[in-house]
């Protein structure tokens, strides 16, 4: 890989569904405390990294192949160093994937995938160009560096009371619900045309929807009405809207709205699209969280946020410990770009 444009070509064929061929040779990019990251491994972490950011990706031709590959590589590059750091922290560490496990989390993935032979299940890691051995090297490696994280850096994490008020007060419209109403409706459309509206037409429309109105009034369910005699799409739905918020609302129709109790429906509106009848069916008022019913919510956010300073730390620290011995100049200069991103917090860093 002296260049990008040879591994835009490699790549160009592997991102239109060919198997990349078997034969090429090998080469070590880099190697950190002995083990070795390799040109197919890094291809295999680009060629995922774009169907990522984009599933249909297909390069019109190397030069937008090379583009892309510039933008994703300097990540794909430091993710590769620091999960393999992490992994050689986890073996330190004595962590390993036992066989029972190993069987457990297969027997999973048979199920959820919905497996029910084992002779299905070999096809299936065919059809990935896996073998078994392989599936089972990255479970653990994946593992490790999730166990890692959770011990060395998650576990280590507390949320004080005076962080969890200082979010709170901050974000206090993140816990503010904004009142929803759900109606129902029952439409009667007034036909038109280019002379305007037929008087008599209009006439009849007005008298089908006070006799809906009045059915109504009488007991018999307004959905069903809706449902058999509503010129609304939402017919559909027995006339069901929403929920929605009352800010999307007329103000015409809100002031029909708001007097009414639940259950209750407006008096036959004329509107632009004909003669309409309003349900109430439920009604919600705006709510606040108190700091006490947001807490383990926020108590988890603000978590979240010190895990990702901390673990960028954590594998700074693992990253000056370690003995990094690049093969390829190329790839050492990307890598060094997509430090420089990360530690200006760019996107996707």
């Amino acid at each position: 890989m002296k260049r990008y444009s040879l591994l835009s070509a490699v790549l160009l064929v592997g991102a239109l569904g060919v198997p990349l061929r078997a034969d090429i040779l090998e080469q070590i990019l880099v190697k950190v405390n002995g083990d070795i990251i390799t040109k197919t491994d890094l291809e295999q972490r680009q060629i995922a990294a774009l169907r990522q950011r984009d599933p249909n990706f297909r390069p019109a031709d190397d030069a937008e192949l090379k583009k892309a590959l510039n933008e994703i590589t300097p990540e794909v590059i430091v993710n590769a160093v620091d999960e393999l750091l992490l992994i050689q922290r986890g073996r330190e560490l004595g962590y390993s994937l036992g066989a029972e496990q190993f069987r457990n989390i297969v027997d999973s993935i048979k199920k959820e995938n919905k497996i029910e032979t084992e002779e299905a299940f070999q096809a299936a890691l065919k059809q990935e160009g896996m073998t078994l051995e392989d599936l089972r090297k990255q479970i653990e490696r994946n593992m490790l560096a999730s166990r890692v994280q959770q011990v060395e850096v998650q576990g280590k994490i507390a949320v004080s009371e005076d962080e969890v008020k200082a979010y709170y007060e901050s974000a206090k419209d993140s816990f503010t619900t904004q009142p929803q109403l759900t109606l129902r409706e029952i439409l009667v459309n007034v036909p038109g045309s280019d002379k305007g509206i037929n008087v008599a037409a209009d006439d009849q429309a007005r008298m089908k929807a006070e006799d809906m109105k009045k059915r109504a009034d009488g007991g018999e369910l307004f959905a069903k009405l809706a449902a058999d005699y509503s010129d609304s799409p939402s017919k559909a739905n027995g006339g069901l809207i929403g929920p929605i918020n009352r800010s999307e609302l007329s103000p015409e129709l809100l002031k029909e709205i708001t007097p009414l109790k639940v259950g209750q429906t407006t008096r036959v509106l004329r509107t632009t699209r004909g003669y309409q009848i309003i349900k109430l069916e439920s009604a919600t008022e705006t709510k606040i969280k108190t700091m006490d019913e947001a807490r383990a919510e926020i108590a988890d956010k603000v978590a979240q946020q010190k895990a990702r300073g901390q673990m960028r730390q954590y594998l700074e620290h693992l990253r000056s410990q370690a003995i990094i011995d690049w093969k390829n100049d190329e790839v050492k200069n990307a890598f060094e770009v997509g430090l420089k991103k990360q530690a200006e917090g760019l996107p996707g860093q």
